[in-house]
């Protein structure tokens, strides 16, 4: 990688050039004039077009689109939303958990057992015990994020990124 340095009238551009020459990030800076006005800072990321686009970049395939309407249709039940609250925090067994939600332990049973079937828990077994977790940090974050998200529309907080 390489950096270069442009300054224009007043401004500054940083330039992180990546191995196939293409730029990875600028800075833009303005040098402060004075005390009372501070330099304003811009952060861009660039990417070259003739580099392969990341996931994030790409629409989502017909396959990811099922999985992801898959999981937030499992996300739309109360009982269940709860469960994963409680699950990614770490392993609960079905009885842990019934008492936490408040519904009966067939009811619960029933409910992970169609989280584990859309992939948001996973099991184990410990003795004659199964545990259930939530199926890694995107399904912790995602449980965390809608919750917040719904706290937020209650409160009237900012949205923030």
């Amino acid at each position: 990688m390489a950096v270069r340095v442009i300054v224009v009238v007043r401004m500054i551009v940083v330039v992180v050039v990546g191995h196939a020459g293409s730029p990875l990030l600028a800075v833009a800076g303005r040098v402060a004039v004075s005390a009372t006005r501070p330099a304003e800072y811009v952060l861009m990321y660039a990417r070259d077009n003739a580099a392969g686009a990341t996931v994030g970049q790409q629409p989502p395939t017909g396959a990811q689109v099922d999985a992801a309407v898959t999981a937030l249709r499992m996300l739309a039940d109360p009982t269940r939303l709860r469960l994963l609250w409680h699950l990614r925090d770490g392993e609960h067994d079905v009885g842990t958990l019934a008492a936490s939600v408040g519904a009966a332990r067939p009811a619960v049973s029933q409910h992970l057992a169609k989280l584990l079937l859309a992939g948001l828990v996973t099991s184990r077994r410990d003795g004659r015990r199964v545990l259930y977790r939530a199926r890694g940090g995107h399904v912790r974050r995602l449980v965390t994020e809608a919750l917040h998200a719904a706290d937020h529309h209650l409160t009237g907080a900012p949205d923030h990124d």
